[in-house]
Formats: structure tokens, sequence, C-alpha cells
């Protein structure tokens, strides 16, 4: 790969000043949660390192990924794309069409074999011969074969290529499946989501090309830096859950008040991802914060778990044998019995009072 450029050579030749080089490395250490301590490692590794070539592939899905992927604000997606990595194949994102386009697939697959980064959008269909997604006149299955033959990596963007998602739940007339279904003898990276978060897309991108590795994964193959977490865990409405106080219905008063949405459906207690920290649209907010519950959709099987409005399983959080409603009632009678004593304390002072008045009044007549 000698004829590609590095990192830092392609933001010098662009006329980046090295002071701002440093300050991107160090806002990518904070975005990626590395610390300032490692900036000079992402440094180092982005004045020496050739870009890696990254082939980015469409199966079935609808384009929510790489519409994340291009608002990433930390890094920024044109850094990644024009600076970071080499980006050789995305039928999205590239200018040529057509015959040229697949040329330059076979070229990058042949001229970088053992060295590219595969990133796959989307799933193969396996009924009727994968018939159900053609891609350059081929079905997608034999193009997502023939092109992790020579990949050093693959990355799973989102709940389709992860889980299968929408296409895959029930009845799932094309036999769509996820790609680790297809895929067993590369290493993959799940990045899971519909769609994933943008920062936790260019990070997982950026980890990889600064420490030449692959992130720690969890059992399922996910991210740990970004989905070792429980969206419940960081969650700004946590200590209402903790207290009892819940939206009953939307649009009630406690809904008002921004009390939490488990009731009403929000699955934030068992979804593993960063939108409670990293947030979206660089960082403004999220969609428990808009006033939505969690569907849960970074998680396996999400469109087959019935309603997105049904309630979880009551889960005793709260004690061994008490329950969000039981908590809740407890917290109410709680207030309640407060009021009624703070009414009887103040009804006695105002009784000893007027006496003591009275008392008064017969002692100076």
């Amino acid at each position: 790969m000698s004829n590609i450029e590095t990192f830092y050579q392609v933001m010098r030749r662009q006329g980046i000043t090295r002071r701002s080089f440093m300050k991107y490395c160090s806002l990518t250490a904070a975005a990626l949660g590395l610390g300032p301590a490692f900036a000079p490692q992402i440094a180092h590794a982005m004045e020496t390192k050739q870009r890696t070539p990254v082939i980015w592939l469409h199966g079935l899905e609808c384009t929510c990924c790489s519409e994340s992927f291009i608002r990433s604000a930390h890094p920024l997606v044109k850094d990644v794309v024009l600076s970071m990595i080499s980006m050789d194949y995305n039928d999205l994102l590239m200018a040529s069409a057509g015959h040229q386009a697949e040329a330059a697939l076979e070229t990058s697959m042949e001229k970088y074999k053992g060295q590219y980064i595969l990133a796959v959008e989307g799933n193969p269909p396996l009924n009727e011969d994968g018939m159900f997604c053609i891609s350059g006149g081929k079905p997608f299955i034999e193009k997502l074969k023939k092109a992790a033959e020579g990949a050093k990596a693959i990355i799973a963007w989102g709940s389709c290529a992860s889980w299968g998602c929408v296409q895959a739940a029930r009845p799932n007339p094309t036999q769509a499946v996820p790609i680790h279904k297809v895929i067993t003898d590369k290493p993959i990276i799940k990045v899971p989501g519909c769609p994933p978060i943008a920062e936790v897309m260019t990070g997982v991108i950026t980890y990889m090309l600064t420490f030449d590795r692959i992130p720690e994964l969890d059992r399922q193959g996910r991210p740990k830096m970004f989905y070792s977490q429980r969206i419940h865990d960081k969650c700004y409405r946590r200590p209402h859950f903790d207290a009892g106080q819940f939206v009953e219905s939307w649009d009630d008063e406690n809904a008002r008040k921004g009390y939490c949405l488990y009731k009403v459906g929000c699955k934030g207690p068992t979804t593993y991802n960063a939108c409670s920290t990293v947030r979206w649209n660089e960082g403004i907010s999220f969609p428990i914060q808009a006033g939505h519950g969690c569907i849960g959709c970074s998680e396996d099987g999400f469109w087959d778990q019935g309603s997105f409005y049904d309630r979880l399983t009551n889960i005793n959080q709260f004690g061994i044998e008490k329950n969000a409603d039981q908590v809740g009632m407890a917290a109410a009678g709680v207030v309640g019995a407060g009021i009624a004593a703070h009414a009887a304390i103040s009804a006695i002072k105002q009784t000893t009072q007027r006496k003591k008045t009275e008392s008064q009044e017969e002692q100076n007549s």
C-alpha cells in the first residue's frame, strides 16, 4: 500500500496546521473515552500508518446506517472518508456508478487482499438463491462472500447486519439472516442500532485505524467501549425510576414532569447502547430525552418482542419483592401520609396558639 498516504500527510496537504492536528487527536481520544493520555498514541498512528482501504457493501437495508454515519461530528465524517481511510467502494457515496463502480470494487479486492476492512450495511436473503437482493447484477450473498474472502476484519453496521432486524422478523419470507450466519471464518465487529449512533460508527473505525486491532468485544461481538452499559444505567430519568415516579399514560401530568417512561414501554433497562451518554445530533438529545421511550433497536430480535409501547415484564429492581407498581404506590402513600401528617401538625399548632391567645386575653382582662 505504498501509494496510499498517511492520515497526517493528507491533512497537511489540505493546509491543516500541526496545532489543529493535535487538537483533533485529543478530541478523538475523548470521543473514544480513552482520555488525554492516549492523544499522543493516536497522533503517532496517524503520522506513520498508511490509510486503510475500506470496502462498504449494501445488502437488504434502508440506508439509515449511512445516513447516520455522514452526520458524525467527532470526528467529522469528511475527515474519516477523505483522510483517515481510503474509501475504495461505497455505492452510495462514491461518484462512479454501474460498471465503473464494480470495476473499482474488483480492483480494490485484488490489490489489497488481506489488508482491507469490509463494512457491511444490511443483510443477505437466502431464499430463492438470494434473488431478493441483487447488487451489481449478482445476488448480494455472492458479492458478500467474495468480498469477505480478502478482508482482514468485517464491521456489521446496524441491526440489519448484526441481528437481521425487520427483514428477518417473523415470518421472514426472504430468509434474511445476519452476516455472521454466512461469514464464519472472519472476525466480525457488530455495531447494532437502527441506526447506530454516528460517533459510535466513526469511533469504531478510528480505534481500529489507530491501534491496528479490533476493539474489545462483549460475548455478542459488540465493542465494549460503546455497548457495555444499559441505556437505563446512565439515563437522566433514572432517579424517577428509583423513586417510583412513572409516566402512567402518554401526555399525563407525570409525562410533563419528565418522569420515567418504563410503564409506557421504555426498553432502556434491557438495552445496551451509548444513547444516554453519547446521544444523537452532536450530543444534543436522544429519544428518551425527547419524551419517547427506548424501543430497544440495538438488541437482537427487537421487532419480534411485541409492541414498542408494551411495558416490560415486571422487574424487581427495588428490592427482593418489590416492583415498579408497588414502589410507585408506596411512594404515593408516603407522600399522602406526609401531607396528612403535615396537616395534623399544623392543626395542633393552630389550636395551641389559639388557646394561648385566649388565656392571655383572660389574664389581661
